[in-house]
């Protein structure tokens, strides 16, 4: 029986073992190895005190049939929970005070978010410049089709709740490759948005720039996909495995890998899939080809923190009526932004509780993660207070450290990716995967499970063939 070895047990790691398994029809054996003493990554949930905490993301975007697919193969349909309707709310700090990102273009000449200069600017996006040669940053793509200030407030806050980056230094073809797309297929962004909606009869009153599909989760939290996965793949998943170096090896006829573990062990393996975060397969290929090496290294991550606040819901002195709020950079304000869990999710919290979600640091405030919880915490409750008017004290209190962070896909990235492949090429039965080179989403991890595991398939069957045949 072929052996692939996966290192990393994060969403990305664990579908495509999955998609493996599910194809593999048992002519394949399939190990996972998770240095954390649970496999799941990023999708980690914790109920405390009645209070469920996201570590990382708190769902998904229903619009990607690959995630919806393996939820059913998963037999996880009943525990899938949609947003609530008011999670369509989303708003911007600006001048002081939330601004609701207006819906439709009455909606959008009548708020206050932008100048009357700014709004109007806005609404010349058709007659923007045309694209310059090269990879464009986001918040140049953004100035140039839309204005400078619609860059640095609408766009710059975007990009900080999506990448918690710099809009100045993201690659917006690496980063929303749709857009770019949009700009290439109809000239005009307003054009692509206004063919789309047609086609899936989105309501002209949907708010501008709000992201299609609904946002869901699951009744017990994000983690219910990665202990569904783990509990499908059983004894394929071990935990507490550290992986130290990753080597090519000449077994018999053929050619393969050997898998060095920290613990002493060695496995052998027709295919290896470095699952891992892109500087942690940087130091397992470093022995063999200090090239790649020297490339993945090259993607760098914004660190995070999250700090979770409970609230006595009756007395909130303002509505959590919505999503929660982003933050642009220049409004004198530290924190990246807030969602509003309690009220995107039922039981979130317990009754007569609120629960808001911080979050803090990246690539604008990288540092920000050594702080203490204390600092953390008071740092999130003075935001809070600036922005909502939210002084009183929490009930409850929980931080959440991520000093890898979020991938920066900042210009050149695109480049990286092909001379990564170039690299690849030269190791076959090699593969990477996860949230560092294609997307960062929990959608863009599944959606590439598939293909992933057809290409292992592919390297299994030409590593069974005889060096010299």
């Amino acid at each position: 029986m072929a052996r692939v070895v996966i290192a990393g047990g994060g969403i990305a790691g664990l579908s495509t073992a999955f998609e493996l398994t599910r194809e593999a029809a048992g002519d394949i054996d399939v190990i996972v190895l998770e240095r954390a003493r649970r496999a799941g990554g990023n999708l980690r949930t914790e109920r405390v005190d009645g209070y469920l905490c996201e570590w990382g993301p708190n769902g998904f975007l229903d619009n990607v049939p690959e995630t919806l697919a393996l939820v059913h193969s998963l037999g996880l349909d009943d525990r899938l929970l949609p947003g609530n309707e008011r999670a369509k709310r989303r708003f911007i700090y600006r001048h002081g005070r939330l601004h609701e990102l207006p819906g439709g273009p009455v909606g959008f000449a009548a708020s206050g978010l932008l100048s009357i200069p700014g709004r109007l600017r806005v609404m010349g996006e058709p007659f923007a410049a045309r694209r310059p040669e090269g990879d464009e940053t986001i918040h140049a793509f953004a100035a140039r089709r839309i204005g400078r200030e619609a860059a640095d407030v609408l766009v710059d806050s975007m990009v900080s709740g999506v990448f918690g980056g710099n809009a100045r230094e993201l690659s917006l073809r690496a980063c929303f490759p749709k857009m770019w797309e949009m700009e290439t297929a109809h000239g005009s962004l307003v054009k692509a948005m206004i063919a789309k909606r047609r086609e899936r009869g989105a309501p002209s009153s949907a708010p501008m720039g709000a992201p299609t599909g609904h946002l869901t989760s699951f009744a017990g939290g994000v983690e219910d996909l990665a202990n569904a996965l783990t509990r499908t793949l059983g004894s394929r998943v071990q935990t507490g495995c550290a992986v130290r170096r990753v080597r090519s090896r000449t077994r018999g006829a053929a050619e393969g890998w050997a898998v060095d573990l920290e613990d002493g062990r060695t496995l052998d393996a027709d295919a290896v899939v470095l699952a891992g975060s892109a500087s942690m397969s940087a130091t397992l290929v470093d022995g063999f080809d200090a090239s790649l090496a020297s490339v993945l290294r090259q993607i760098a991550t914004a660190p995070i923190a999250v700090v979770c606040l409970g609230y006595e819901t009756a007395r909130l002195d303002t509505s959590l009526d919505g999503f929660g709020f982003l933050v642009p950079r220049g409004e004198g304000i530290a924190i990246l932004g807030a969602l509003w869990d309690s009220s995107i999710y039922a039981g979130r919290a317990p009754e007569a509780r609120s629960l808001i979600r911080v979050m803090i640091g990246g690539a604008h405030d990288p540092s920000a993660i050594t702080l203490d919880d204390d600092a953390l915490v008071g740092r999130a409750r003075a935001d809070l207070e600036t922005t909502m008017g939210l002084s009183i004290e929490p009930v409850f209190t929980r931080v959440f450290r991520h000093p890898a962070g979020i991938p920066q896909y900042t210009v050149g990235h695109l480049d990286r990716l092909a001379a990564i492949e170039e690299r690849l090429a030269a190791h076959p039965g090699l593969l990477l995967a996860g949230n560092s080179y294609r997307g960062v989403s929990i959608n863009a991890c599944v959606a590439e499970a598939g293909p992933l595991a057809r290409r292992v398939r592919e390297a299994v069957a030409a590593a069974a063939r005889p060096v010299n045949a």
